[in-house]
């Protein structure tokens, strides 16, 4: 005998067909997303119209996404799923530097470049030297590790957001700690910059009436052989934003000055004009277990 579709009935049914699914991670995982799906489609009794505009706002969010873009992961980091992600499989042992979101200019591969070059390949901005070293908890240093940066100009555009403007690689570089652990390199203080708003989810922050902006930051990801990698940023204490980052990624333990430095002999050391900013940020890893 034939089952009416009534909504119980069917949010019963469609949990029923995945009992056979194999992998039961993946069985887990579907059974809650289809139980909270209808639940909220019961919830907020959404309607056909609605329905239909959602499929079309997803395929939008598609079609916007190339080589060089990805809105859906956009879209996860407005609606704050990135971060909340980030915060559930990024529980860090004391001293560990906290993880933060990836973000969505990540694209394409950094240069390979020796310690101490400089990552700004246009000039005009604010110059900056950041350096640190790659540790293990205990302090011990980690010779190595690779120490992969990205970050926007001192206008707030990547590379990709600018081809013909900014050479393929700009802001961007990938570094090998020396044996003691330590990175360097030279580039320009980044700018506070809106996340791209010409795309479907730029429409969800003009109908939620938020602003696009992100506080100025440099991306970090550090590897190191028996450790557990970290994603994270570094942000310009003193910015704006800080308060109001539009992927909500932002952690007090990430804050750090860019210090103004006017000292010539150390100007000289690192090859940049005088003054500049000194910015100091150690990436402290976890053991993989």
């Amino acid at each position: 005998m034939t089952t009416d579709a009534t909504g119980a009935d069917v949010t019963e049914q469609a949990l029923v067909s995945l009992r056979a699914t194999a992998d039961p991670r993946l069985r887990e995982l579907l059974t809650g997303l289809v139980r909270h799906l209808h639940d909220f489609a019961r919830e907020t009794r959404l309607t056909q119209e609605e329905w239909d505009r959602a499929i079309a706002f997803l395929t939008a969010t598609g079609q916007a996404c190339t080589d060089t873009r990805q809105e859906f992961i956009l879209l996860s980091d407005v609606l704050g799923l990135s971060m909340l992600v980030e915060t559930v499989n990024g529980d860090r042992a004391p001293g560990a530097t906290e993880p933060t979101v990836l973000g969505p200019f990540h694209m394409t591969e950094s240069p390979v470049r020796a310690l101490g070059d400089d990552i700004d390949l246009v000039g005009g901005g604010e110059p900056c030297v950041v350096s640190g070293r790659v540790l293990a908890r205990d302090g011990t240093p980690l010779p190595g590790a690779v120490v992969d940066v990205w970050q926007a100009d001192d206008k707030g555009f990547y590379d990709v957001q600018q081809p013909g403007v900014q050479p393929a690689g700009n802001g961007r570089g990938l570094f090998t700690a020396d044996a003691e652990g330590r990175f360097w390199f030279r580039t320009c203080v980044p700018a506070a910059y809106p996340i791209p708003t010409d795309g479907p989810v730029g429409g969800v922050l003009r109908a939620t009436g938020r602003h696009p902006y992100r506080p100025a930051h440099i991306h970090f990801i550090a590897t190191a052989e028996g450790h557990t990698p970290v994603t994270t940023h570094i942000f310009v204490a003193g910015g704006e934003y800080l308060e109001s980052d539009a992927v909500f990624a932002v952690k007090q333990s990430l804050v750090k000055d860019f210090t103004e430095t006017d000292d010539p002999s150390l100007a000289t050391r690192f090859g940049v004009p005088n003054p500049f900013r000194l910015a100091r940020f150690d990436l402290v890893l976890e053991r993989a277990e």
